[in-house]
């Protein structure tokens, strides 16, 4: 009997293509697109109105049957609530993580074991292996190093893991779209969606008024010494290491270095003082290892598009880690994730809580 694996189908061509391998590969191939935000037609987005209707145009044309699932409500308390909580208190979240996390590899890994599936299938450039020395299952990046996308995966359990297929990690962008040419897909050459789906036009201002408009409150603009360059529009509305929208004038140019939730305050810098050689994360999850019970020299990423870094890694009480940059890292974010890498190979990862320097003085002085 052919094992039976759900896919998940946003319209793209990554997805479409991993449910062409899968095919090919004698699988049972479903396809499932996750309903999980209210589009319009037009609108962007990996789950919008217009993915719907590509995914079932590929799984026509693949002779697969191709289901709409409604994820709304998990979407919304995971991923919506948490994403306007976290700028409400200063911090800058990922929520593609986050719906990895509770979309893709919770609420649609348990639907697929209710129909009998065993396994889901994404289309992540990403490679899942067994290490037998380890008796671990492991993520490894995929073999595009410009399109890896194992930063985005670090919460996956040991259990998500042993039933997830990653076809793709083992090919190149450009391999993909060239399959998906090879097999008449219509998606062959639309484009990759570069915006967050639950937002319009990248207006994250906008959404965030409309999410929260009584959590609106403007306050001061600090330097360093605490001395009051302008006012802000609300601390949901910048970020560590901005530089426009300030609204204020200096000889040199100033960059977000620190936001105090409690004072309602932003506090401005030049962009040296930006950088910071150490940090705190929580939320630790490990896929290489177990546990982490001593300190670890490794590669860190403190954003998904930001180059590694060489780090010592301590552990700390309650899920914690302290992280030592070999060099100063600019705009180190709190809500953004850091994962840990050996060679190409995910350690674990967590989120970025707080950073250690010369902010602590201002803190005090504010």
């Amino acid at each position: 009997m052919h094992k039976r694996v759900v896919v998940a189908m946003s319209g793209g061509v990554d997805s479409s293509v991993t449910a062409a391998l899968l095919k090919e590969r004698n699988y049972e191939v479903i396809g499932i697109t996750m309903q999980l935000w209210e589009y319009t037609k037009d609108a962007g987005g990996c789950c919008g109105v217009g993915a719907i209707e590509d995914a079932r145009r590929v799984a026509n044309i693949l002779g697969i049957p191709h289901y709409v699932e409604n994820f709304g409500n998990v979407f919304r308390k995971k991923v919506i609530i948490d994403f306007c909580k976290e700028y409400s208190l200063g911090r800058t979240p990922n929520p593609c993580i986050r719906c990895n996390q509770y979309l893709k590899f919770d609420a649609l890994l348990t639907k697929a074991k209710e129909i009998g599936a065993d396994f889901i299938a994404t289309g992540h450039y990403a490679r899942i292996r067994y290490d037998n020395s380890k008796k671990r299952y492991i993520i490894k990046k995929g073999i595009d190093v410009k399109k890896d996308q194992s930063y985005v995966l670090y919460t996956m359990t040991q259990e998500q893991l042993a039933h997830t297929l990653m076809p793709l990690g083992e090919f190149t962008k450009r391999e993909s779209r060239a399959k998906a040419k090879e097999l008449g897909l219509p998606v062959a050459d639309k484009p990759d969606s570069q915006e967050i789906c639950f937002i319009s036009d990248n207006s994250y201002a906008d959404f965030l008024q409309g999410c929260m408009p009584h959590m609106i409150n403007p306050g001061p603009i600090l330097s360093k010494a605490g001395k009051v360059l302008g006012q802000h529009k609300g601390i949901m509305f910048y970020t560590i290491g901005q530089r426009k929208g300030l609204g204020i004038s200096s000889k040199a140019p100033l960059y977000v270095i620190a936001i105090n939730q409690r004072k309602n305050a932003i506090i401005v810098g030049r962009r040296e003082e930006a950088y910071q050689d150490e940090a705190y994360a929580d939320a630790l999850n490990y896929i290489a290892i177990e546990k982490l019970t001593t300190p670890l020299r490794t590669m860190v990423k403190i954003r998904y598009l930001h180059p590694e870094s060489d780090a010592i890694v301590a552990p700390l009480n309650g899920n914690m880690i302290r992280i030592k940059f070999k060099e100063p890292q600019f705009a180190v974010t709190p809500g953004q994730s850091v994962v840990l890498y050996e060679d190409d190979a995910v350690i674990g990862g967590g989120t970025i809580t707080g950073i250690i320097a010369d902010h602590e003085q201002s803190e005090r002085r504010l």
